[in-house]
């Protein structure tokens, strides 16, 4: 039978060698399948002198399947790459959570032989452009696939900031910052900070105070086609700064606007059989531990 996919593109950090170990597995398994294999020239030594040094910023002109080998940071990284590209990712969980990356380093062989023969579900997941004007009329946008965070900067000082939805006035915060996150990064930084966790095929974008200085302040889930505006309270002394998925847009000052809102582009990941959200949650999060049901059953 034809395989789903004919080369495939690795990605994962070198100087791990758990994920080393996993490169070289993976690559050596996709080989011997007869797929293609491709690595970024300065990918981990020790793979099969089959494996061809694409550099990774061209994989999606050669690859149909990315493979992420890490945590989830490095499969944000890979989603950087895939979008735009209708590029689709699988993720090999190595890292400590990987609430992203759900493969297990047990399953990866068998999962990646289900996927090869086209036993497997697409999940497409949304992104948002996070937009920073200033008023020298310099724009900067970047692309996330988590989140959008505007947080204090070199200060120990609170910041004050308005939010407005589609035009509409919502609230003027005090506090740490904010953060603005897809279905898929409500697991992430918005979760440490008292977000809810949204169902990943949810089209709804979640607001999350940082550290609100009122208890009232509280998150706010709108709908994905909305477009969330925040503007500084310039005070003396403030310093703020946007990064979106852990990459920084800039510094944002009392003049400055933020603007986010849903990209045109999704990005796919790939499930092999048996996936389960709820379940990659109740083993990330410890749910039900101590609880009448069995770890086997968890």
């Amino acid at each position: 039978m034809k395989a789903a996919f004919e080369t495939l593109a690795l990605v994962g950090h070198n100087d791990d060698a758990r994920v080393a170990e996993s490169l070289a597995a993976l690559a050596a398994h996709g080989l011997a399948r007869g797929v293609r294999v491709l690595v970024d020239p300065g990918a981990a030594t020790g793979l099969p002198a089959a494996v061809e040094r694409c550099p990774e910023t061209m994989f999606h002109t050669q690859a149909d399947l990315l493979v992420a080998v890490g945590g989830d940071g490095t499969l944000l990284h890979a989603a950087h790459l895939a979008v735009g590209h209708a590029l689709p990712i699988l993720g090999i969980n190595r890292g400590r959570l990987g609430f992203l990356a759900d493969v297990t380093p047990e399953n990866m062989l068998e999962s990646l032989d289900e996927v090869l023969l086209g036993h497997y579900t697409r999940d497409l997941r949304t992104m948002l452009d996070a937009t920073l004007s200033t008023a020298g009329g310099r724009d900067r946008t970047l692309r996330v696939l988590n989140d959008v965070v505007l947080q204090k900067w070199q200060t120990g000082r609170m910041l004050d900031f308005e939010t407005w939805i589609d035009g509409a006035y919502v609230n003027t915060h005090g506090g740490d910052g904010l953060i603005v996150a897809t279905a898929t990064g409500s697991t992430a930084y918005a979760l440490s900070c008292g977000g809810p966790i949204i169902q990943p095929d949810l089209d709804a974008v979640v607001m999350v105070p940082i550290c609100p200085h009122t208890l009232s302040d509280r998150p706010i889930v709108v709908s994905r086609r909305s477009r969330i505006e925040v503007r500084l309270v310039a005070r003396e002394g403030i310093h703020a700064q946007v990064t979106g998925d852990g990459k920084l847009l800039g510094e944002m000052h009392g003049e400055a606007n933020l603007a986010i809102s849903t990209a045109p582009e999704q990005i796919t990941l790939v499930h092999p059989p048996g996936h389960d959200h709820f379940h990659i949650l109740r083993s990330k999060l410890h749910w039900g531990r101590g609880a009448r049901r069995t770890d086997a059953e968890n």
